[in-house]
């Protein structure tokens, strides 16, 4: 099968740091290629794969200071895929709605993967005047405020196997990965860390736009004897930083699409403690692959039972749920209908 893949341009496919939905299509694209079929893949130059790669940004966006309006950059790649639209069987796109106006325009099948949040009143309007194009959620919670949207699948998100080692003796420390973003409550977890006595490493990404909340609200917070903050991680760091620990913490305040970070967490075996916001009841099964807690006070609990999860049973669960070649699979059978 021709299969075309467009990436978002904000990072290389696969990021350098952190990065979620050009991480997916990574490994997207790479079990299609593995299992034979010919991928073409529309991202930054910096990308790396074994698919043929069409360079649409010089670099990653977020890394370049040049690139002053990321919806130019995709608004060109757009037209440039569709413009080639005949050369595949199939376009699937990862770019939100972006992709809607020049997919309902070629006789190609196109289905679009939404990576994001989609309670905001905005996108009403958006998904009913393109009521017709496909799409796919990455959680059943997520697509609850658009039922009408035509939706194809619900497809969580899987990874390489041999990605992450599985760590069956862990140092005692409490991980939290992510962004320094109010919705994520990094200072949730250091209240968790503090109150249970235990060290929370932080490794986390500052956006531009959570600067000013760093400051005000998290940077004092990062004082305290018990937390170390140690910076953006990538996926080499990250195996070790998640794998050492006896939890990670995933104490969200948001509708989570999905939250990567708790599968990459159970390929290591290590279990999550994780508010019942979005994805996470679908993800996480509580008492085996962790807990699902309703406050602070349930999370330090929480924090004291860690080490009477089965660390091999999470990493059981990541194997037989969410590995790349099943996520792989799953869309290969929404292509196939497509097609027929």
């Amino acid at each position: 099968m021709r299969i075309a893949q467009i990436s978002p341009l904000y990072e290389s496919v696969p990021p350098s740091g952190y990065g979620g939905t050009e991480r997916v299509v990574s490994w997207l694209t790479e079990a299609l290629v593995a299992a034979g079929h010919e991928l073409t893949l529309f991202a930054s130059a910096d990308s790396r794969t074994n698919a043929r790669l069409v360079a649409c940004a010089p670099r990653a966006l977020r890394l370049d200071p040049e690139a002053h309006d990321p919806v130019a950059s995709h608004l060109l790649m757009l037209e440039q895929v569709f413009q080639r639209a005949r050369e595949f069987d199939v376009i699937h796109a990862h770019v939100d709605y972006l992709a809607f106006p020049f997919a309902r325009r070629v006789p190609v099948p196109a289905l679009t993967t939404l990576h994001g949040r989609l309670d905001l009143p905005v996108l009403g309007p958006v998904f009913r005047e393109y009521r017709e194009q496909r799409v796919v959620s990455i959680s059943n919670h997520q697509r609850r405020p658009l039922a009408h949207a035509r939706w194809e699948a619900t497809i969580h998100h899987g990874l390489p196997p041999d990605l992450f080692e599985f760590h069956a003796e862990p140092d005692d420390y409490l991980a939290f990965l992510g962004r320094i973003s109010p919705e994520k409550r990094v200072d949730r977890a250091i209240e968790i860390a503090v109150r249970a006595g235990r060290r929370l490493r932080i490794a986390a990404k500052i956006d531009a736009a959570d600067q000013a909340y760093y400051e005000r609200e998290i940077r004092g917070l990062f004082e305290h004897p018990l937390i170390e903050y140690v910076g953006e991680v990538g996926d080499c760091d990250k195996n070790e930083f998640l794998g050492q620990a006896a939890g990670v913490l995933f104490p969200i305040d948001w509708p989570e699409p999905f939250g990567l970070i708790m599968i990459e967490a159970l390929a290591c075996g290590t279990p999550v403690i994780a508010w019942p916001h979005g994805s996470v009841p679908e993800v996480i099964e509580h008492g085996v692959s962790g807990f699902i807690c309703a406050d602070v006070d349930a999370a330090v609990r929480a924090v004291g039972e860690l080490e009477k999860l089965d660390r091999r049973r999470c990493r059981e669960e990541f194997e037989s749920r969410f590995s790349a070649e099943r996520m792989a699979r799953d869309y290969l059978a929404v292509y196939r209908r497509m097609l027929a």
